[in-house]
């Protein structure tokens, strides 16, 4: 504002930063991920968030055309990225990296790009990805060990392996335990809905872990 030929006052604008944000990049070092910014925003502008958000490395001023690319050359430093995005610009990008996440308001070109949609804004619901993954990925091992251990022993039985000291599985035995491994693998996939996957119990596990 100006008064006789004075600046006597100044408004300056800037995107509010969530608190929120602050909390998912914690939790994404937490677990050894880098965090990059690509964006198309000025250097200074990318620079200041990306320091007091604690965001490893910036990609400034990129085109729109030019998102993708950048996901490249991470992938080509030999790296996994998982792209988060929201906009039409960022559907290139999303469907470039080897997970494309999609936050749920976005457009339809970003969902349908990605991989992953995520039901809400919330950014911490990336660590909740990361939680169901682990959880998922922890049961099929439990469920493998366990039909695995059973066939091991359950299948040389059954075929008459121990018959020389007079033990055979009867047939209508084994055909329960098949049907109880069944339902055990089952069970303990259900488990998994125990799973507490809202945005902010995800985080804290993983920064309690930390």
């Amino acid at each position: 504002m100006l008064a006789d030929g004075e600046v006597i006052g100044a408004l300056r604008l800037a995107d509010e930063i969530r608190p929120e944000s602050r909390d998912a990049v914690d939790a994404l070092h937490a677990q050894g991920a880098q965090v990059v910014m690509i964006t198309g925003d000025a250097q200074a502008v990318a620079d200041t968030v990306a320091k007091d958000l604690g965001i490893d490395r910036v990609f400034a001023g990129v085109r729109p055309e030019d998102k993708a690319a950048k996901v490249a050359e991470l992938q080509d430093e030999g790296r996994k990225v998982a792209m988060v995005g929201d906009g039409v610009n960022d559907a290139p990008a999303l469907a470039q990296a080897d997970v494309g996440i999609a936050i749920g308001a976005g457009t339809d070109v970003a969902i349908g790009s990605a991989g992953v949609i995520l039901a809400s804004s919330d950014p911490r619901s990336v660590l909740s990805i990361y939680e169901l993954s682990r959880a998922s990925y922890r049961k099929m091992k439990q469920n493998l060990w366990w039909a695995g251990g059973y066939n091991l022993v359950s299948v040389p039985l059954a075929a008459g392996v121990l018959a020389p000291i007079g033990f055979v599985l009867p047939m209508s035995i084994g055909a329960i335990l098949m049907s109880a491994s069944t339902v055990v693998v089952a069970l303990n996939a259900q488990l998994l809905r125990r799973l507490d996957l809202t945005p902010e119990a995800s985080t804290n596990r993983i920064l309690d872990r930390s």
